[in-house]
């Protein structure tokens, strides 16, 4: 029962294949062959033997270099250029030439040796060409406009699919570049006045860096190892900041859970920045629960009642962060934010 579900994608994949990969360009056009002969070989007996046979193989060369004359000039030259008249006039003259020229052989077959027909000629039939040419042509035509179509999407989708990783890295490479240079700051003044804390700052601080620059390289890392990377991140603040503590709580499965990499950093980040407190202790709660096929993150800040000045605005980190949400999950997130007098909280939902 498991396996149903992709033998459809897998057969679309091999029709596909098919009808617009080079490596079977023969064997498409054996099979249009086949057919064609097959039609030709069971249609109606109109001239005795061994006409009927010449007729017939005349016939079948006449369409099969329509087909591919319409196929290979008059589609890519006309229509794939937008030049619908051109194609249209092409048409129309395509038809008065054939339908002439298999018009005056039949009247010369009638005229001058009747005893070729094997049943009372009672002219060409109009009707019958033209319906045969335009199946002729709008086969071709569609074929062809087919194969663009494939080829124009799986085109467009790899484009799109390069822009949105180039865009995600571009983003990534975005997020919280200057915490380093804070990092490496207060590690060169603590150098002076405590050696042991600002080497417990370098050693944190390379575990930030090694999972920054070689870890969240992949398009997906564990839940966990994004959670450890805050851990690590915010006991840095809290060596740098006297007054500032922390707590990160964790329920639910989140063993094996997936997510972006760097995607809660900014937010952490954003409350770190905003929490500054000259007066009074300042904190950050960061919570992690899944519910029903649903991850939570809350992040959850104290605001300091007298604000410190910060240098820069804070505005881009979180349009980036919104911007790799929308692109890595699409109609898959909610993310809302709080701010009152005295938390700021950010809650985060996404479907896992």
């Amino acid at each position: 029962m498991s396996a149903a579900p992709t033998a459809k994608p897998f057969h679309n994949e091999i029709i596909l294949k098919f009808l617009i990969s080079p490596r079977y360009r023969i064997f498409r056009h054996l099979s249009l062959i086949v057919l064609l002969v097959a039609a030709f070989y069971n249609g109606n007996v109109e001239f005795t033997e061994p006409v009927n046979t010449y007729a017939k193989i005349a016939m079948f060369s006449m369409l099969l270099s329509l087909f591919y004359i319409n196929m290979y000039l008059l589609v890519p030259r006309l229509l794939f250029r937008d030049n619908y008249l051109g194609y249209f006039l092409w048409i129309i003259g395509w038809f008065v030439l054939v339908q002439t020229l298999v018009s005056k052989i039949k009247e010369f077959m009638f005229f001058h040796i009747k005893t070729v027909y094997a049943r009372p000629h009672d002219g060409p039939n109009l009707f019958a060409f033209s319906f045969i040419f335009m199946i002729l042509f709008g086969a071709s035509a569609a074929v062809k406009l087919f194969q663009r179509w494939i080829v124009d999407s799986q085109r467009i989708n790899d484009l799109e699919t390069a822009t949105i990783q180039s865009e995600l890295e571009h983003l990534k490479k975005q997020i919280n570049p200057h915490f380093l240079f804070n990092m490496l700051n207060n590690a060169n003044v603590l150098t002076q006045i405590d050696p042991v804390r600002a080497s417990q700052v370098l050693i944190k601080l390379s575990d930030l860096l090694r999972y920054q620059l070689y870890d969240s390289v992949q398009s997906n890392v564990f839940l966990t190892s994004d959670i450890q990377f805050l851990e690590d991140f915010l006991n840095l603040e809290k060596i740098r900041r006297d007054n500032f503590d922390f707590t990160i709580c964790k329920d639910g499965a989140l063993e094996g859970v997936e997510i972006a990499p760097l995607l809660f950093i900014t937010f952490v980040e954003n409350a770190i920045k905003h929490n500054i407190d000259a007066e009074e202790p300042s904190f950050v709660d960061v919570f992690f629960f899944v519910v029903d096929g649903e991850l939570h993150f809350r992040c959850i800040n104290s605001i300091p009642r007298i604000k410190v000045a910060q240098n820069g605005g804070g505005g881009l980190g979180l349009a980036n962060v919104k911007r790799r949400l929308e692109l890595i999950y699409p109609n898959r997130y909610q993310l809302i934010i709080t701010d009152d007098a005295k938390t700021f909280d950010v809650h985060l939902k996404i479907k896992i």
